[in-house]
């Protein structure tokens, strides 16, 4: 977050990580809570070694209510989408998230252990053998948050417990 005011709004770093990459504004707002609250899938920065590099960057400024259109636009209509639906925001808050992601077309499946920043801690893959792989975060080049505010997760959602039992049960992969 940077001191800089505009109208009474407060400038923050804002990104959006698509996992391979992610696009970077400057926004203002009331605060970081109303712009992951308008925009989904999105994060406000506040390592200060993060904010002050990044205001070294030519980044686009937007003002969280600017009209439509503007860089924001989509995120704000997606986050406007899900915010009627079951399920909304309900995994936010907490210290840990467990899902079960559905089953790919191949019997995979995957079980994630998520902080409260919505990146994944663990993650245990099964495959249809009955074998699984158990991977933390040192093993991820890429670790993109999920939007916990999705409504789509609540569905996903696994017992800490069951995470646990087939995390014991998994065997880790060779490095190599």
């Amino acid at each position: 977050m940077s001191q800089l005011e505009d109208f009474g709004k407060t400038r923050y770093l804002v990104l959006h990580d698509y996992g391979m990459g992610g696009l970077w504004w400057w926004v203002w707002a009331d605060s970081a809570e109303e712009i992951v609250g308008a925009c989904a899938e999105v994060e406000v920065i506040t390592n200060p070694d993060a904010v002050r590099r990044a205001e070294t960057w030519d980044l686009e400024e937007v003002h969280l209510d600017s009209p439509d259109p503007n860089p924001l636009s989509s995120l704000r209509a997606k986050r406007d989408a899900q915010r009627g639906q079951p399920g909304f925001a309900v995994l936010v808050g907490r210290d840990r998230v467990y899902l079960r992601w559905p089953e790919f077309e191949d019997g995979e499946v995957f079980l994630m252990e998520l902080g409260p920043d919505g990146r994944r801690l663990r993650q245990v893959e099964s495959g249809p053998d009955g074998g699984a792989v158990k991977t933390s975060v040192e093993d991820w080049p890429f670790n993109a948050p999920f939007d916990l505010h999705d409504p789509q997760y609540l569905a996903m959602e696994l017992g800490r417990d069951d995470f646990e039992a087939a995390w014991q049960r998994a065997h880790r992969a060779p490095k190599g």
